[in-house]
């Protein structure tokens, strides 16, 4: 068996997470994707649901779905695979529980973090991850496909199975509330 030089940052010109083909079994295949888009499926999953745990288990069901999938998918797209799992699994998830309880103020329960004086960046990110878990499911699952991860209206309609218009308008809606939750200054709102 041949050795694999695999770069385990995606191509910055297009997002992509290149698959390399060197003949190697599938199992191996899969292995060098599964170690090359866990970050980034991670990161997915985390602003999907707002949890560290489900997001880990989410990460496993794509990652167990894929692999499962990954004769009809690994010469496609496995990512865009694993990707549209992780966004089925949370829908799937919020439904069948319906566990999931909206308090009037998400963030007033999480523990408050300061972050590090000579890391600005590190907390504007926490302020916008914490304002998009204030969103409503809906309009967060839109946003994080929408503009964090780059897709179009059409792909992220398909994605959610929703129309377009409903994708601009929630979109719209989202933004809006973003704006009011992030604040120029850097401090967040309580609205």
């Amino acid at each position: 068996m041949s050795e694999v030089a695999v770069s385990l940052e995606p191509e910055m010109s297009t997002g992509d997470f290149p698959v390399v083909r060197s003949g190697l079994d599938p199992v191996a295949e899969f292995t060098v994707f599964a170690q090359v888009s866990t970050p980034a499926l991670y990161r997915i999953a985390y602003l999907l649901c707002g949890d560290q745990h489900r997001a880990q288990d989410l990460v496993q069901l794509a990652l167990e779905r894929t692999f499962k999938a990954w004769k009809k998918v690994g010469d496609g797209d496995p990512f865009a695979y694993a990707r549209r799992v992780l966004a089925t699994a949370r829908i799937d998830t919020w439904r069948r529980t319906k566990r999931e309880t909206l308090s009037d103020d998400p963030a007033s329960s999480a523990p408050e973090r300061s972050a590090p004086a000579s890391d600005t960046g590190l907390g504007d990110r926490d302020r916008l991850v914490r304002a998009l878990m204030q969103l409503p499911v809906k309009q967060r699952r839109v946003v994080v496909l929408r503009y964090l991860l780059d897709r179009s209206e059409a792909d992220t309609a398909a994605e959610l199975g929703i129309s377009a218009g409903t994708v601009k308008s929630t979109a719209s809606r989202a933004l809006a509330r973003l704006r009011t939750l992030v604040v120029p200054d850097g401090e967040m709102s309580r609205s």
